[in-house]
């Protein structure tokens, strides 16, 4: 078992409570929201610009300072229980001095108040250069336009029990993962996406996963970061 595996990846709290009280409810219902009502912001769009509680400092802050001075990574985060945020985390920690080192700043989205967002950074080793913003209300996921998933995207790996969502392997699972640190947490249909913000507030891409592990590559992230700057420059246009 390694450092990151060992430690708890949420407080004992009243917030981890409602918020795995909230797993098993989505659990329960399945996915609600699979479907744009409208044209999600696409690139080349003005970036929606929320103001939201950044968990580090403390205080309120409006994701247009992230790019007022450069250009910005964001990360939406699936649920802080979910195995899929810790390899991603993993990738992370491998990946981000290449961002930084693109001119970008990086920050994470993600579903937890802000001691979940404090423990669950430390537990996973989040590079201290990362900007963790707390949306629990979902309303930058929705701005964004990331949908949710169902059993297809979300547990294609899973034996049937769980891809039908039966209401005790919810509960098993619930279990298993509260007594190893690492309790189920969230709305686990929530998909998350990977969006660069030019300095200019306009979306460069507006990558939205279509399933739990659509990862990107990173050099996608890297070279939209350069585009963005100004360090590179099409021939063409």
């Amino acid at each position: 078992m390694t450092a990151t595996e060992s430690r708890r990846h949420q407080p004992d709290s009243e917030e981890t409570d409602a918020a795995e009280r909230d797993w098993l409810e989505h659990w329960r219902t399945g996915p609600t929201r699979q479907r744009w009502t409208e044209l999600p912001p696409q690139r080349g769009d003005l970036a929606p610009d929320l103001e939201l509680l950044e968990a580090r400092s403390g205080e309120r802050m409006s994701l247009s300072e992230l790019w007022a001075d450069g250009p910005a990574l964001l990360l939406f985060w699936r649920h802080f229980g979910c195995s899929c945020g810790r390899d991603r985390a993993e990738r992370l920690r491998r990946e981000n001095v290449d961002y930084v080192a693109a001119g970008a700043r990086v920050a994470l989205i993600g579903q937890g108040e802000r001691e979940r967002t404090l423990t669950y950074a430390a537990a996973n080793d989040l590079p201290d250069s990362v900007a963790l913003f707390c949306d629990p209300a979902e309303e930058a996921y929705r701005a964004y336009g990331l949908l949710e998933g169902g059993p297809t995207e979300v547990l294609f790996d899973a034996s049937d029990e769980y891809l039908t969502c039966q209401p005790e392997r919810g509960r098993a699972l619930a279990e298993d993962r509260r007594g190893l640190g690492r309790p189920m947490v969230d709305n686990p249909w929530l998909l998350p996406g990977e969006f660069v913000v030019g300095p200019d507030g306009r979306l460069v891409t507006t990558y939205r996963f279509q399933f739990c592990e659509h990862w990107i590559d990173p050099r996608v992230n890297i070279a939209a970061i350069r585009f963005s700057s100004g360090e590179l420059r099409p021939a063409f246009g």
